[in-house]
């Protein structure tokens, strides 16, 4: 079959989540849920960061950072997912599937050096305590989100821009239930070689830098909380790190999960839950981890709570 490059009356199709009408209302609801929690605990974790003025601080400056960046991603992919659903209808544009493309590169990426940023505040922290405040002053910790933003949006703008050199044949098919870059290029009916080398480029260089500067941190965070004298002073150290291992742990699971499930499994549909798993789960639970785990974030919390009004 003849390829074509008409790439604006094209459309793609996504992998239908179910074919059962009662389980797909199911799956409705549960993603639905999902979305709502996710938006919702990440929006009051936010807004607790901006309303109290203890929350002031670099560490929940990049938290509130992250809890942004988690909407997005959500927001990239869940609710096409609920319009098919509800539709009854798997196809998505050419240049909604570009977007999506784009936007679920850039978050990711953008919430990979987040961590990473993270990672550095705690060490800050922890090893130079007397100079954290000269060291994480407002404008360098602002330099630090605009520069993870920047590399993070161009890296999605080269990938997105190379699929518009590519031509596919009519009526092509995902695998999955968003467009994810490595499949749209597999479906590709024109040469991949250009976008495949820089696929593998971009994954080597964000799989290994923003983790080698997680682990770097860690491993002077714990030497600093082994010399500690007092079992209390360990404690209380290594607590301000709880939760930004939880999310790490949550962050770099999930993904190596998707990448063992894209290596070892044949079935595209164990593919695509995982890769739903990946961009759902992560997310919904960051706000539980930072909030269950964070005493001045479960206060911050309260007070949001408290000063509802209650209709009676």
């Amino acid at each position: 079959m003849k390829p074509t490059n008409e790439t604006d009356v094209i459309e793609f199709h996504l992998m239908e989540v179910t074919n059962d009408p009662k389980l797909k209302s199911l799956m409705f609801i549960l993603f639905l849920s999902i979305y709502l929690v996710t938006v919702l605990g990440n929006l009051l974790i936010i807004l607790a960061i901006i309303t109290d003025s203890n929350l002031h601080t670099p560490m929940y400056f990049f938290l509130s950072n992250l809890s942004f960046t988690d909407i997005c991603l959500s927001t990239t992919t869940i609710p096409k997912m609920l319009l098919n659903m509800k539709e009854q209808n798997q196809s998505i544009t050419y240049t909604g599937c570009l977007t999506q493309v784009y936007f679920a590169l850039a978050f990711p990426n953008l919430e990979n050096f987040l961590l990473a940023v993270m990672a550095y505040d705690r060490y800050i922290a922890i090893c130079h305590p007397l100079r954290y405040t000269v060291i994480m002053n407002p404008r360098f910790c602002g330099l630090l989100i605009l520069l993870s933003l920047l590399i993070s949006i161009l890296n999605a703008l080269i990938h997105s821009l190379m699929v518009l050199r590519l031509s596919f044949c009519p009526d092509p098919e995902i695998p999955l239930f968003f467009c994810e870059i490595a499949q749209v290029i597999k479906i590709a009916c024109s040469d991949t070689l250009i976008n495949s080398i820089l696929i593998y480029l971009a994954a080597s260089i964000y799989g290994c830098v923003p983790p080698s500067g997680i682990i770097f941190s860690y491993t002077q965070i714990a030497s600093s909380i082994l010399r500690v004298p007092s079992v209390g002073g360990k404690y209380k150290a290594f607590s301000t790190c709880g939760s930004h291992l939880s999310a790490v742990s949550l962050f770099y699971g999930t993904g190596v999960g998707v990448y063992i499930s894209s290596v070892f499994t044949h079935s595209s549909r164990k593919m695509a839950v995982a890769s739903v798993i990946y961009n759902m789960v992560t997310p919904m639970l960051n706000p539980f981890i930072y909030s269950l785990r964070n005493r001045d974030m479960k206060g911050a919390l309260r007070k949001i709570i408290g000063s509802v009004p209650s209709f009676q």
